[in-house]
């Protein structure tokens, strides 16, 4: 399988999971500063993923998937052993599992509530100092939820167990600095963050990606 990728974005994300899982992933970087967008062989991206943003995975027969939390999920049956997503349950009601309803609750959550608040309103100044002043206040309203969530029920967004949601945020978070976004007053999150940084195949996954513009 091959991850179309570019560093510093939420392809990291899959990226990580993939190691985490020992899957076996072709890296092919994405260069999204410039249209048309196109890949380190040359290749016009374009036909990968019409959206033209990353990550994009493709399948050893050809598919494509698209859309992160998509993504992470699929790695992570393929490890079910990894034990790095609840597994889905039977297709007889009630559908899925519990467990699995809420890492996809989560990974909802950080895909609406922070990903698409940090991306593209922090990393564009052309849309002005007030409409980020609005998207740090906004994030700082839904950090304050996640702070909470865990505080009662940590360490990890799902309790004891590590999971794709945990790779998911660290990756999101990643942004904070650069975007200018205070973690001081949450410091569960910044612990999470922490402890999920120090984990091996996230060191794995920088290493891999470092450089690779």
């Amino acid at each position: 399988m091959k991850l179309y990728y570019a560093t510093g974005t939420c392809s990291l994300s899959p990226h990580i999971v993939a190691i985490e899982a020992g899957i076996a992933l072709e890296l092919e970087r994405v260069d999204i500063r410039k249209i048309p967008r196109v890949t380190e062989t040359g290749a016009d991206y374009a036909q990968v993923n019409p959206n033209l943003y990353v990550p994009a995975l493709a399948l050893d027969d050809g598919t494509i998937l698209l859309e992160g939390t998509a993504i992470v999920q699929y790695l992570a049956d393929l490890a079910p052993a990894s034990g790095l997503a609840p597994p889905p349950g039977s297709l007889a009601p009630p559908p899925g599992s519990l467990a699995r309803v809420q890492l996809q609750s989560w990974l909802g959550f950080i895909a609406t509530e922070l990903h698409k608040v940090f991306s593209p309103w922090l990393f564009h100044p052309e849309y002005g100092t007030q409409a980020q002043d609005v998207a740090r206040s906004r994030l700082a309203a839904r950090l304050d939820y996640v702070e909470r969530q865990l505080a009662a029920g940590g360490p990890y967004l799902l309790g004891e167990r590590y999971s794709i949601a945990d790779a998911y945020l660290y990756t999101i978070l990643s942004w904070s600095a650069h975007t200018k976004v205070d973690l001081s007053a949450f410091p569960q999150v910044r612990r999470l963050i922490e402890r999920v940084g120090e984990r091996p195949a996230v060191q794995q996954a920088l290493r891999e990606e470092e450089g690779r513009y």
